[in-house]
């Protein structure tokens, strides 16, 4: 008998997920020309513009996310660690945060998805590149000055149900920690959605587009932003357990389960 996961894997939109995604995608394509008017309009007058994370915000929403959040979003001088469930949690964070990300560098050449992440100042870590590591760390050091910048410690995503093992090796920038930098856990839940939301094994990232984009109804979200704390003298390994331990919490007092 097939598994849940593989069952859903396998589900494929019929004629009306096929309409929903049609018009959801047309509906993004809207969206899309009409930020980019905006964009455009506030760079030619040269200030800060508000429309990239608006947009990815406002997809979230045409896609069928319906956000709320619990606590306040770090502004400023903040690095956020969140556990990471599906592509949605960014096009989230950065709509009610207008947090910039780190991602592996291999989304910089992905058609439209690269220059949206262009768009929004993505932070691209090239993994192989061990002498180029420190140069990574630094850009990494300079963006934390501004907008908060948010990191998946767990570096890949996860179903949900569990919060897998954080890499402490993506937290070199909070060692030694820059001068006023805070650190946020944030903490995603999806509710009843989780095992619809969650990225299964050998499902493509099309697949996982489509099925989600396709789906009906909504699909809820709570961001849980956490109390910050200052990361200075606790290393690298120290910033990760400390950030685990409150997600865990946090994570307990929702019903949600940890691994180790």
């Amino acid at each position: 008998m097939a598994s849940a996961s593989t069952a859903r894997a396998d589900r494929t939109p019929g004629v009306a997920g096929h309409l929903r995604l049609a018009a959801r995608v047309t509906a993004i394509l809207g969206w899309l020309l009409l930020a980019l008017v905006l964009h455009g309009g506030w760079r030619l007058f040269r200030r800060a513009s508000p429309w990239p994370r608006r947009f990815l915000g406002g997809v979230a929403y045409l896609v069928g996310g319906r956000v709320r959040t619990t606590g306040t979003p770090m502004r400023h001088n903040a690095l956020l660690l969140a556990n990471h469930q599906s592509w949605l949690d960014i096009l989230a964070i950065a709509g009610v945060s207008g947090s910039t990300f780190v991602a592996k560098g291999e989304l910089r050449a992905v058609p439209l998805i690269g220059w949206l992440c262009r768009l929004n100042e993505t932070l691209f870590v090239e993994r192989g590149d061990r002498l180029g590591v420190a140069a990574q760390v630094q850009a990494l050091r300079d963006a934390l000055g501004g907008r908060p910048v948010t990191i998946f410690p767990e570096g890949t995503t996860g179903d949900g149900t569990v919060l897998l093992p954080f890499k402490a090796s993506l937290l070199a920038v909070a060692d030694p920690a820059p001068p006023g930098l805070q650190v946020q856990p944030v903490v995603l839940d999806y509710g009843d959605a989780t095992p619809e939301v969650g990225w299964i094994g050998g499902e493509s990232g099309i697949h996982n587009a489509v099925r989600l984009v396709s789906r009906p109804g909504t699909i809820p979200l709570t961001i849980h932003f956490l109390d910050p704390f200052d990361p200075a003298g606790l290393g690298r390994k120290g910033v990760a357990a400390e950030a685990r331990r409150r997600m865990e919490a946090a994570q307990a007092g929702s019903g949600r389960q940890s691994g180790v």
